[in-house]
C-alpha cells in the first residue's frame, strides 16, 4: 500500500464515520437552537417521478407526527448525467414504485407510460398554486392521481414563472447536494423517498421533535432483511449482477449469499464494468451521496465500511481477470467478498501486488497461481454479455438481482427476490 492510498483510506474512514456524523448533527442543532429556528424539512417534488407520488401519500402523516416546518420545492427531472438511460430509468422506476407501494400498503398502478408533457406542466402549475395557498398537503395527492391516471384537464392555471420556479427548486436541490426528486433534506442530510424516510424520522425523534401520542413506529419501517424459509424441488439460480467499484454491491454481498443458501439457490456471479468505466458519468455530487448513504446502510446492517481504496480502473480489471479462475476453483464468492471488503472497508490497494495478494489469500486461494491470471482479457466478453443481459432486462446498474424472469435493482430490494423464491418453492 502506498502512503497516498493509506492516507486517502483513513480520510475516507473519518469522513464516513458515525463519530463525525454525530458531531455534525450536534453542530447543526446548536445553530438551530441559537437562531430559535424550527425543525425545517425541505422536500423536493418532481411531478412525473413515481416515487414522489407515493411520497405524497405519507407527507400529511409526516407533518402531523413531527413538529416541523415542511418546505416543498418543485423540481425538474434529473439532469442527463443523473439519468443516462432516461427511458429505462422511467420504466423501471414505475415498476419498482408499484412493488414498493404494494409492500408499504400504498397505491401506485403503473400505467405503462410517463405522463404527457402538457399534463406535467398543468400538474406543476397546480402544485405551485397549492404550495402558495398553503393547501399542498391537502390537494397534492389528488393532482398527482389525476396526472398519473391521465385525467388531468384544463389549462396550466394562473401560476406565473413556472419554468423559473422549477429551475430555482432544482438549483437549491443541487446546492444542497442532490439530483433526484422524492428527496428530503434536513440540516445537511439527505433522505431519498420512502426507503430512507425512517432515518429522517429517527433523527427527528432523537431531537425531540415528535409530537405527543403518535407512537414510536416509523411511518414505513425498514423492510425486513430477507431470511429465507423454503426450498423448491429444483435448484433455482439467483443471478447477482455486481461491480467491484460499487459500494452497494459490497454491503449486500453477504446477504445475497445468505438468501441463496436459505432457498437452496445457486448464486451466479455476473460481473460488469463500473458505470464510469463504461463511459457513463458519475459526478462528484452523486459519488458523495452514494458514499454517505452506503455508510448509514452499512451501519444498519452491521457491515464494516469506510476505509476506502477506490478500485476504479486497473484494480477492477485485475480483479476481474482473477475472478473466473477463482470461480473455477469453487471460491468465486469468497474472492468477491474479499475484494469488496478489502477496497471498501480495509483500505487495501487492489492495484498493488501486495494488496491483491492479500485479497487473494483472504479468499483461500494460492497467490502464485492467481497472479498468472493477471492482466488477461478473457473476462471482458463475459462482462459485456452480463451488461447486455441487464440492459435487455431493463436495468443497467448494480447491484441487481434476477430469479427467473424477475429482476430488481438495489441492495434494498432483496425482498423482491425472496418473494419470487418463495413463490417457486410453493
Amino acid at each position: 500500500m502506498t502512503i497516498k492510498s493509506f492516507l486517502v483510506s483513513r480520510v475516507a474512514a473519518s469522513i464516513t464515520s458515525e463519530k463525525r456524523l454525530k458531531r455534525n448533527r450536534a453542530m447543526q442543532e446548536s445553530k438551530r437552537r441559537a437562531a430559535s429556528a424550527p425543525h425545517t424539512v425541505d422536500y423536493f417534488h418532481e411531478a412525473a417521478d413515481p416515487y414522489a407520488h407515493i411520497c405524497l401519500q405519507v407527507l400529511p402523516q409526516l407533518a402531523a407526527r413531527y413538529d416541523i416546518r415542511l418546505n416543498v420545492h418543485l423540481v425538474a427531472p434529473p439532469p442527463d448525467w443523473a439519468a443516462p438511460e432516461r427511458s429505462r430509468l422511467e420504466a423501471y422506476a414505475r415498476i419498482d414504485t408499484a412493488r414498493l407501494a404494494r409492500r408499504a400498503g400504498l397505491q401506485f398502478i403503473d400505467p405503462g407510460r410517463q405522463p404527457e408533457a402538457g399534463q406535467i406542466q398543468t400538474a406543476n402549475a397546480r402544485f405551485a398554486t397549492a404550495i402558495d395557498g398553503g393547501s399542498f398537503l391537502v390537494d397534492a395527492l389528488q393532482i398527482s392521481n389525476d396526472l398519473w391516471s391521465g385525467k388531468l384537464s384544463g389549462s396550466a392555471g394562473s401560476a406565473t414563472g413556472l419554468d423559473a420556479r422549477l429551475a430555482a427548486g432544482s438549483q437549491k436541490r443541487e446546492e444542497l447536494g442532490h439530483y433526484l426528486g422524492a428527496t428530503f433534506n434536513y440540516a445537511g442530510e439527505w433522505y431519498w423517498g420512502l426507503d430512507r424516510l425512517h432515518y429522517l424520522e429517527a433523527r427527528l425523534t432523537e431531537l425531540g421533535a415528535q409530537r405527543p401520542g403518535v407512537g414510536n413506529a416509523a411511518i414505513l419501517s425498514p423492510l425486513a432483511v430477507p431470511s429465507g424459509t423454503g426450498r423448491s424441488a429444483t435448484t433455482p439460480e439467483l443471478h447477482y449482477y455486481l461491480s467491484f467499484r460499487s459500494p452497494y454491491t459490497y454491503i449486500v454481498v453477504a446477504r445475497a449469499k445468505v438468501l441463496a443458501d436459505a432457498y437452496g439457490a445457486e448464486l451466479k456471479l455476473r460481473y460488469v464494468l463500473p458505470m464510469v468505466m463504461r463511459g457513463l458519468p458519475v459526478p462528484r455530487i452523486k459519488r458523495q451521496y452514494i458514499t454517505f448513504d452506503t455508510a448509514r446502510e452499512a451501519r444498519r446492517h452491521g457491515v464494516p465500511f469506510g476505509k476506502i481504496a477506490d478500485p476504479v480502473g486497473k484494480p477492477v480489471e485485475r480483479g476481474y481477470s482473477i475472478l473466473p479462475w477463482a470461480q473455477a476453483q469453487g471460491r468465486g464468492y469468497e474472492f468477491c467478498q474479499a475484494f469488496l471488503a478489502g477496497v471498501w472497508s480495509q483500505g487495501i490497494d487492489a492495484g498493488s501486488e501486495s494488496g491483491l495478494r492479500q485479497i487473494v489469500e483472504a479468499a483461500g486461494l494460492d497467490w502464485n497461481t492467481a497472479r498468472q491470471q493477471l492482466d488477461t482479457d478473457t473476462w471482458r466478453a463475459e462482462a459485456e454479455a452480463n451488461r447486455a443481459e441487464m440492459m435487455a432486462l431493463g436495468v443497467w446498474g448494480v447491484p441487481s438481482f434476477r430469479v427467473g424472469d424477475v429482476i430488481t435493482w438495489g441492495q434494498d430490494r432483496l425482498w423482491v427476490i425472496e418473494e419470487e423464491l418463495k413463490r417457486q418453492a410453493g
